[in-house]
């Protein structure tokens, strides 16, 4: 199952070696609790047991959610009424679901941009990366079809909005738009839709982080120094490794339980604080709401949307060339999903040799912009599409896109490393000597010119 030399499960008994031979299910979970993991993970190596709890929450919290609510757009809201007042532990399973889905997000983007940093995208980790990116597509489009099932103000305006979108494609854009509608404006047919992708897609999503979880053990762990697990030999492999039991696994489960604390602390007592307060409100097509906006997780790539507007000259130079084709409206929608796009593409963008960000001095700069640049296009998103923060939202499209297309390629290029640790086990030495007093001593791997 993995490439790192190590023990694989051995069956004992003859029932073990029975069922060994006809479904090996005990050597594998065997071998992923005894993966051998790189012994110097961080604290940023705990987001993927809490975005496992949080699938198994949404999965499981919406199953029982959905035995109460009626996909229709005359009794949807009330339905959510009747979760929320009448159904045993209802208000409960449904703060619960609501907020788990801004744990996921949070949890998430934490893995996403701890990736980005460590290098985690490159050789031989592209696929694992991709298949990731993969994942979080389908969570936006999860996320976004359930916050339509409410059928609350916020609900119906933001899927006209978003459903919109997809109109603004030159030539097949009003036909896909009216076959993800089920008509020709946000109706019943769309709510239908849209419960039954919502039910759906978790399921496709959890079987995508089988295979990334599969992906990961095949090539091994990242870990904050960028240098592989020594594979010559079982005893090399051991002086770089634990075994996943018990030690990231009570790790884990600590952090998560650290987190939990605050979440539930979170739904018991302030569960509407990320919510919208329209969405409260029956959906009315006839009365606008003053300022539609989605969910904090969707605000960064809603504000890169909004920044390209007619008056921007890459819009206007795109839509000469292209004769009109391409207008303000279409080119938001590109620059939006090109902005998950060059996420994806951080493998072949990224021409440095050194994976770890740890030492590469020039690039912890231009990534510490990076992350204030996406916290300010969240707080952008949430503005008004109006002066000054219609500038200010270009600008930072503008470095978002010009991080993964100009930057990190030309750091590749320009950028000297620090030394490397030559192994795993010299990090750790290094890092455990240093708490009590020692010395850390690394060496430059590259070789000299």
């Amino acid at each position: 199952m993995s490439g790192i030399p190590h023990d694989h499960y051995q069956p004992s008994t003859g029932g073990e070696k029975w069922l060994h031979k006809r479904l090996p299910i005990v050597g594998l979970l065997y071998d992923t609790l005894m993966l051998p993991t790189p012994k110097n993970l961080n604290w940023m190596w705990i987001w993927g047991i809490v975005l496992t709890f949080c699938l198994a929450l949404q999965i499981i919290t919406g199953i029982v959610l959905v035995m109460h609510y009626t996909p229709h757009v005359d009794l949807a809201f009330a339905s959510i009424e009747h979760i929320m007042r009448n159904v045993n532990g209802g208000a409960m399973l449904r703060y619960l679901h609501m907020n788990g889905a801004s744990l996921f997000f949070i949890a998430v983007y934490a893995h996403i941009f701890r990736g980005l940093y460590y290098g985690s995208y490159k050789a031989p980790r592209e696929i694992t990366w991709i298949i990731g990116m993969l994942i979080y597509l389908l969570m936006m489009g999860t996320a976004f079809m359930g916050y339509v099932l409410p059928w609350g103000q916020m609900s119906f305006w933001g899927a006209t909005v978003i459903t919109g979108l997809f109109g603004a494609i030159p030539l097949i854009g009003e036909p896909i738009q009216t076959w993800l509608l089920g008509g020709p404006a946000v109706g019943n047919a769309t709510l239908n839709r849209f419960f039954s992708l919502h039910y759906l897609l978790p399921f496709v999503i959890a079987g995508l982080v089988v295979v990334h979880i599969w992906a990961f053990h095949t090539t091994g762990n990242n870990n904050p120094t960028g240098v592989e697990v020594r594979r010559t030999s079982k005893a090399e492999a051991e002086k770089d490794t634990v075994p996943f039991w018990p030690y990231y696994v009570m790790k884990d489960l600590f952090a998560l339980a650290l987190i939990l604390a605050v979440f539930f602390a979170i739904v018991g007592f302030m569960p509407n604080y990320l919510g919208h307060p329209d969405n409260y409100i029956e959906a009315n097509a006839l009365a606008t709401p003053a300022h539609i906006v989605p969910e904090w997780y969707f605000l960064p790539f809603y504000a890169i949307l909004r920044a390209f507007t007619s008056d921007v000259w890459v819009v206007q130079g795109a839509s000469f060339i292209t004769a009109g084709i391409v207008d303000a409206k279409f080119f938001g929608v590109l620059a939006m999903f090109g902005a998950i796009a060059v996420m994806a593409l951080a493998p072949w963008l990224d021409t440095s040799a050194v994976r770890s960000g740890r030492y590469r001095p020039m690039f912890k700069w231009w990534f510490a912009l990076l992350v204030i640049d996406f916290v300010a296009l969240m707080w952008l998103g949430a503005m008004p599409a109006e002066e000054p923060y219609a500038t200010f939202s270009l600008i930072a499209s503008a470095y978002w896109f010009a991080y993964f297309l100009i930057i990190l390629p030309l750091l590749g290029v320009f950028e000297k490393p620090l030394p490397q640790p030559a192994t795993i086990e010299d990090d750790f030495a290094a890092h455990k000597s240093g708490r009590t007093g020692g010395t850390k001593q690394f060496v430059d791997p590259t070789p000299a010119e």
